[in-house]
């Protein structure tokens, strides 16, 4: 998803929710800011780097692809871009381990991760609250894609069609010029360069499949590598609406209005009145919907919603001293990633998979491993008193 969907639209849902104007902009800034809080940007920080949610396009040319490498990669797009659906998921054949727990990595809305990402975001900051929108959100853009580097999993090929209102057909063509603009009149979509590398990265996440997961208004169907190149028919507008609408149960529970967060349930009697605005701009063909969902959440709130900046609150946690690090606006959000990362990274290793590496469970053996991670027993122990 971009950020029309990940800032704007996840304002309006928490609106809907209940939550205030304040409450909404810094769930809304979390959720946004998943997609950019790089190692690099950490180090600039001088904060924990275990706390990446995402890596730059540099990071990624630049990183090592041998076991460690690959674990660290799949650490964080799994947690917090491609949320594996089942983990115990069976191929459709007969397979190896190997290629059967990339498999299990395949990314879909509703599964039990998706339960434990709300859950675990309960009674906790706000960033904690945006930060499980964004990986909730991204079950459904993301869905049928792995994030681990893998050809069979994550390769397309020519057979890739759009979809249109009147149920018409148009080839859509990838080409590989990163800085230039997706073309919607020409349906020329930029992608990643067909590598038969198995491990390279230009076969992580939806790469091969370019941006086209992340627009909400584009229909299409195309032949995932792992489905033995039979058709999947992606139909963001509803999707996108679900999303949208299931965020808006998860936030309902996660301010009390609910006793649990069950999936598959979704809000739609919140949307009722505005769902035809909703509608419009999920199907309105156009590469960034930011100024729609700037101007329903305007009218939600009767305020003001102040414009994404990345730069808004590093002075805030750089200036604070050590002990106020972690109650700075950053600081819950490296502990909200480092929980969601250390949660997602556990139940992959106990499910039999060490494709995201060997994790402990601290909350039930106590600190084992990198010592950024400390933070998480520290927070804890404050939750406990």
């Amino acid at each position: 998803m971009n950020p029309d969907f990940h800032y704007y639209a996840t304002y309006c849902a928490a609106i809907l929710a209940g939550y205030s104007h304040d409450e909404s902009q810094v769930i809304a800034y979390s959720d946004q800011f998943v997609d950019l809080c790089s190692a690099t940007l950490l180090s600039k920080l001088k904060a924990p780097r275990a706390a990446a949610t995402t890596q730059l396009q540099l990071e990624l040319m630049e990183a090592d692809t041998d076991i460690s490498g690959l674990q660290d990669i799949t650490r964080i797009w799994s947690s917090f871009h491609f949320l594996p659906k089942d983990l115990n998921a069976e191929p459709p054949k007969r397979c190896s381990t190997q290629y059967r727990n990339k498999y299990r990595l395949i990314c879909g809305p509703n599964g039990e991760l998706v339960k434990n990402t709300v859950e675990l975001a309960k009674n906790k900051s706000m960033q904690s609250v945006g930060v499980a929108m964004h990986v909730l959100s991204d079950t459904w853009a993301h869905q049928h894609f792995a994030g681990t580097p893998s050809l069979v999993i994550n390769n397309t090929n020519y057979w890739f069609y759009e979809i249109f209102p009147d149920d018409s057909e148009k080839q859509l063509h990838f080409r590989h010029s990163a800085s230039t603009p997706d073309d919607l009149d020409k349906s020329l979509y930029t992608a990643s360069i067909y590598v038969s590398d198995e491990k390279s990265i230009m076969n992580l996440g939806h790469g091969r499949a370019g941006h086209l997961p992340d627009y909400s208004f584009i229909r299409y169907k195309y032949l995932p590598a792992w489905g033995g190149y039979e058709e999947i028919v992606k139909d963001n507008p509803s999707d996108y609406k679900h999303a949208f609408c299931q965020m808006i149960t998860a936030m309902k529970y996660l301010r009390g209005q609910s006793g649990s967060f069950e999936c598959g349930v979704y809000d739609f009697d919140a949307i009722k009145d505005i769902e035809a605005e909703i509608d419009a701009i999920l199907n309105k063909r156009q590469l960034d919907s930011s100024d729609d969902w700037k101007a329903l959440g305007e009218k939600l709130s009767g305020k003001t919603i102040i414009p994404f900046d990345i730069d808004r609150y590093q002075n805030e946690y750089k200036t604070a001293s050590k002990n106020q690090k972690d109650d700075t606006f950053l600081g819950k959000f490296i502990l909200a990633a480092l929980s969601q990362k250390s949660m997602v990274t556990n139940r992959i290793y106990t499910s039999g998979n060490k494709l995201a590496g060997v994790s402990i469970d601290y909350q039930k053996r106590g600190f084992k491993g990198m010592k950024a991670y400390r933070k998480l027993i520290d927070l804890q122990r404050r939750i406990m008193r």
